[in-house]
């Protein structure tokens, strides 16, 4: 793994940098096909990726600062915005993200359920290529492994700094396995007929599920909240309960709403002939 690739002068090209900018334009990229296959929105795909990818950077420091390493930062005010020292949660960057991705639909009148199950493979395989930076990076690492298995990171990484040579699990490149596994399921489960929405919500639940059982093997933040799991569980948890909540709605109203529109007959005017009055 290599954390720089060269030097312009003195300004150092990050590896971590540019897979995440990578990961961003190809999953603009993947957007605009699934858009342009459903024949809807194209146009706005570039426009929102780049507001959204922005958004979801921004979201993902803030949420790890904020809730993760403000012990740290509290008293590092001028080191919020340094990226490049690892720390980003994800799961900040896709909620600032959506909220942006809604906030620009609104404005542009686009079906908001809509367009979001058809960007949401898309959202996800920016997230597979995102963890490939944090490998590159040496951030969003495992913990010890305590044999001879396992990612062994350079001293220039955070991993190394927390753990020094030990063995970790591979927690970031297999959360970037999975993703790429929710990817291919969302896009067989869009194959087949499914309520607006459903998609969307489907996404959130899996990744809440990947992301829950993989957080027993991260080594970066460790302590629970409350005693009871870390505070990356807690958010997988609620996410996944609203999420689920939102697939059984979208669900019931798409078989109400057909069932309605099934038993609606069309009713025919029967012209009728006036008799004239002798």
């Amino acid at each position: 793994m290599h954390q720089y690739l060269f030097y312009i002068g003195d300004f150092p090209v990050r590896s971590y940098g540019l897979v995440l900018s990578l990961s961003i334009i190809l999953a603009v990229g993947v957007g605009y096909f699934l858009a342009k296959q459903d024949g809807r929105w194209q146009g706005h795909v570039v426009d929102m990726g780049i507001y959204c990818g922005l958004a979801g950077i921004l979201g993902a420091r803030l949420w790890d600062v904020f809730f993760f390493d403000w012990e740290y930062y509290g008293n590092h005010i001028t080191e919020i915005f340094n990226v490049w020292q690892g720390g980003m949660a994800i799961q900040g960057g896709i909620f600032l993200g959506t909220i942006t991705g809604i906030i620009y639909a609104k404005k542009h009148k686009i079906d908001v359920l809509a367009i979001a199950d058809i960007l949401a493979p898309a959202m996800i395989l920016g997230q597979a290529l995102g963890r490939c930076a944090n490998l590159l990076n040496g951030d969003a690492f495992g913990t010890p492994t305590g044999t001879g298995y396992g990612l062994v990171y350079p001293v220039t990484t955070l991993a190394h700094h927390v753990y020094g040579s030990q063995p970790l699990w591979p927690a970031e490149v297999w959360e970037g396995q999975l993703d790429f596994v929710i990817f291919a399921l969302l896009l067989i489960f869009r194959s087949f007929k499914h309520g607006r929405g459903q998609a969307f919500t489907l996404y959130i639940m899996l990744y809440s599920v990947a992301r829950f059982c993989l957080e027993f093997l991260r080594g970066d933040y460790s302590e629970p909240v409350f005693g009871l799991c870390t505070s990356a569980q807690m958010t997988s948890v609620i996410a996944f309960i609203l999420a689920f909540i939102g697939f059984i709605y979208f669900g019931w109203r798409d078989r109400k709403t057909n069932s309605n529109s099934d038993g609606i007959v069309e009713q025919i005017p029967i012209k009728t002939k006036k008799r004239r009055h002798k």
